[in-house]
């Protein structure tokens, strides 16, 4: 994403600062956007910020973070900053989130619920979708 759009999008955001505000505040979001809580695993958050008006969020931490998908067994790595664009639904335009399938690492541009089966998320990586219950995704204790 150009950081001149990036820049645009955090103009008029709330930020937060602070592990356990700014995770709250990602779980609260997520909720609202009726997407799992667990879907951005990230733990020790230095900024959050969401723009209401563009649907623009990011996340900050001081370095990468691993979070292992238990239910079906994926790795996920989130880079020192995870953006996107976030709506009921769906997540689009993302960057800084990937995954791991056949010892490779994908970048996932977009997350939206399937639209053939409301249970299940879709990802897409270079062009490709998939999809998985969405119930792997929930929070994980």
């Amino acid at each position: 994403m150009a950081t001149q759009q990036i820049a645009n999008n955090r103009e008029g955001a709330e930020v937060y600062n602070g592990a356990s505000v700014c995770v709250q505040k990602v779980h609260e979001l997520l909720t609202k956007s009726k997407l799992p809580k667990g879907l951005l695993s990230i733990k020790e958050i230095t900024e959050f910020g969401y723009n209401q008006k563009t649907g623009f969020f990011w996340i900050k931490q001081a370095k990468k973070s691993d979070h292992k998908f238990r239910a079906l067994n994926k790795n996920a790595q989130y880079e020192t900053e995870v953006v996107g664009f976030i709506e009921e639904g769906k997540m689009t335009n993302i960057s800084g989130f990937k995954v791991k399938a056949m010892m490779v690492w994908f970048a996932v541009t977009d997350i939206s619920i399937d639209e053939k089966d409301s249970e299940k998320l879709s990802f897409l990586s270079a062009g490709i979708a998939k999809s998985f219950p969405a119930s792997a995704f929930e929070l994980q204790e």
